[in-house]
């Protein structure tokens, strides 16, 4: 095998889409790169793949862990390191003949000219947010008539727009001048793709944080665009095919399956562009800054007992609740603070729904144990009533007489993906190795009961869609719905966002302006018939939509704290185990809430109707799972294959939750 390097052999592929001439041609050629983090590392790697023969490149930056999900150079070994020098490491393993200049201390007004003297074209790799070198780069490029290419990487696309000598410049169609940096990096967002495909798909649009300097990207949109780009700098610099310039340019989206061309003249002050200009003021300039757990980066918990608690956090509660505090004692021993909702929650009915959530918490806590190589025990306080319980957790290790740690817990993996999708499934049955698999996932002293065949499940659906209609038309419930539910929000860390509820656009806006007040809801229930839409898209249609609906019971009557404890141990191990299975799951607690008031005799409302329909829907849901099996039940839900769901409950950061010792 030939290690020596031979030019003509490392690029012989290209040969076919170039000729050997041309070939020759790109070998001497000089690309100017500024920026070698996301797309310029890319666009190095790629155009030395083409044959390219020296480069100017400039970055002052070093590597960090968030450079990892797109950027070439990032890995565990160059942390620390300069990206320029890296990169010019990894370019010239490929090619060890390229001529390579470096600018490490970046771009300034003292040296652009040098970085772009006898360059042949300028190959934008800077960051979004470095916008005066960026104006000054491209405002040189136009001086010393230097064709400049930028291609950014948007969602999973690339947006191209080329700048060459005689055509429009940079500023010309951008029109940053005199401009805020705020105004420019929105002026730059919207020239770069007026077409805006990557927007159909962005599901959090509150990271785009321009003031913070901060946005999403992925590796497949730098990829893309080190592909566009170098497509034109191979167009360019052999003089063959059509160079599109500025005010044209275009957009291809790898996963809105689309491809836009553009033309704009005049730039942004085109006016398509003033109009999207003006939505991009109110939406990203003047926006509120979403609290979130699920927006702030991620710290690497420092002991064991603190990634066990980050961990154990992502249990569920009813409308997001988290009804738990931590204190921790030492390295050992920490407390679970319980609490419940009951004197404010119509469906937390004795404070059971949130008995369960703590117990979730408990099997958290010893799944995420098993990750550190421990197991847990739980020593509930006698003295501490029930509706503020207080748990006592030691570790011990876990290790056998061989020495060797046991394997960690098969659900570990799947505590952060553990979510509700309330949106509807597939109508594909249960595979019969998933039924069995789910049955195994409780614990002794619990079973599931399956709601299933397309009869049982319309039964099922017509059930819920009647349960719905208490549970909108009380006031008890109405005020607990408008405390738990997050507006313009895909994530919440202590409610419910509104893009997870299950509504389309239309129907959350009505929603909304109905839940401003009672009185507009009694109105929309009376004249408007408020509740069958709600109903049909949240209930009907999502109850007919699954594989099944299922019932966790117990062997006997759950009573004590201790019993809804181990049932929330039992569900948390049944909803880990459909997340492990590919499964989608939901919920499903009113209708059991509602017929146990109506066991019990107990006026959850004054609302006289409810409480007679709350009477009827015991009845229906006793003749549908059976009299024994509804009054030992402890959890209900349906199950079913479909979509991840893009919005979600988050939870609260662990510094929120552990609080300081008390004497």
């Amino acid at each position: 095998m030939m290690n020596k390097f031979y030019y003509g052999a490392a690029f012989s592929r290209n040969i076919g889409w170039v000729t050997r001439p041309e070939q020759e041609l790109l070998r001497t050629k000089t690309i100017a790169i500024a920026g070698m983090g996301g797309v310029g590392g890319s666009h190095l790697l790629t155009l030395t793949r083409l044959g390219i023969g020296a480069f100017h490149l400039s970055d002052l930056d070093v590597y960090e862990l968030a450079n990892f999900n797109r950027q070439a150079g990032a890995s565990i070994k160059t942390i620390g390191n300069a990206k320029v020098d890296v990169m010019a490491s990894m370019a010239l393993e490929i090619n060890p003949e390229l001529r390579i200049k470096t600018f490490p201390n970046g771009l300034d007004a003292s040296n652009t000219g040098e970085f772009l003297t006898g360059a042949d074209l300028y190959v934008d790799g800077l960051d979004f947010f470095a916008v005066q070198a960026r104006r000054r780069v491209f405002a040189l490029c136009a001086e010393m008539e230097i064709p400049a290419v930028t291609a950014a990487p948007l969602g999973m696309g690339a947006a191209l727009l080329n700048f060459l000598p005689g055509k429009m410049s940079f500023e010309e169609y951008f029109q940053l001048q005199g401009k805020p940096e705020d105004e420019q990096l929105l002026r730059f967002f919207v020239g770069l793709a007026p077409a805006g495909l990557q927007q159909g798909y962005l599901i959090d649009p509150s990271t785009i944080d321009l003031a913070g300097h901060k946005g999403p990207s992925t590796s497949m949109g730098c990829e893309i665009c080190a592909g566009v780009a170098a497509t034109q700098a191979l167009k360019i610099l052999l003089g063959r095919g059509k160079v599109l310039a500025a005010p044209h340019g275009l957009q291809y989206d790898a996963f809105a399956n689309k491809v836009a061309h553009t033309w704009r003249p005049g730039g942004n002050n085109h006016p398509l562009h003033k109009l999207a200009l003006n939505i991009g003021r109110k939406r990203i300039l003047n926006q509120t800054r979403i609290k979130s757990g699920h927006q702030a980066q991620e710290k690497a918990p420092g002991s064991a007992v603190e990634r066990i608690i980050e961990l154990a956090r992502w249990a569920p509660s009813g409308d997001n609740t988290q009804p738990w505090r931590f204190e921790i004692i030492d390295n050992d021993r920490f407390l679970v603070r319980g609490s419940d909702t009951r004197d404010w929650c119509v469906y937390d009915l004795d404070g059971r729904a949130s008995q369960i959530a703590v117990g979730a918490l408990l099997e958290n806590i010893s799944i995420a144990a098993t990750g550190e190589g421990l197991q847990s025990s739980f020593d509930i306080d006698a003295e501490s009533p029930d509706h503020e319980p207080v748990i006592e957790v030691r570790l011990t290790n876990s290790s056998n007489d061989t020495g060797l740690q046991p394997e960690s817990d098969e659900l570990l993996p799947f505590i952060r993906l553990r979510t509700t999708q309330r949106r509807p499934y597939t109508t594909r049955p249960l595979r019969e190795a998933d039924r069995e698999t789910l049955e195994h996932a409780v614990e002794p002293g619990h079973r599931v009961v399956w709601i299933s065949g397309r009869k049982k499940i319309g039964s099922m659906a017509r059930l819920l869609f009647s349960s719905a209609h208490i549970r909108l038309t009380i006031p008890e419930a109405y005020a607990v719905h408008k405390r738990i539910i997050q507006w313009d929000s895909h994530f919440s860390s202590d409610r419910i966002p509104d893009r997870a509820v299950g509504l389309d656009d239309v129907n959350l806006k009505s929603m909304r302006w109905a839940m401003k007040s009672w009185e507009r809801i009694e109105f929309v229930n009376r004249f408007l018939a408020g509740t069958v839409m709600p109903r049909i898209m949240l209930d009907l249609i999502p109850g007919l939509k699954c594989a099944a609906h299922f019932l966790i019971v117990a062997d006997k009557q759950p009573e004590s704290l201790r019993d809804y404890l181990d049932a929330g141990r039992s569900l948390q191990r049944f909803w880990l185990t459909a997340t492990r299975l590919g499964l989608q799951f939901q919920p499903e607690m009113t209708p059991l809430i509602f017929s146990r008031y109506a066991t019990e005799g107990r006026q959850f409302t004054n609302d006289r109707k409810a409480l007679q329909n709350a009477g009827r829907l015991k009845q229906r849901l006793e003749l549908l799972v059976g009299k024994g099996n509804l009054s030992t039940a402890v959890f209900m839900g349906r199950i079913g294959y479909g979509g991840y769901p893009t919005s979600r409950s988050v939870r609260l950061p662990v510094t929120e939750l552990i609080e300081t010792k008390r004497t």
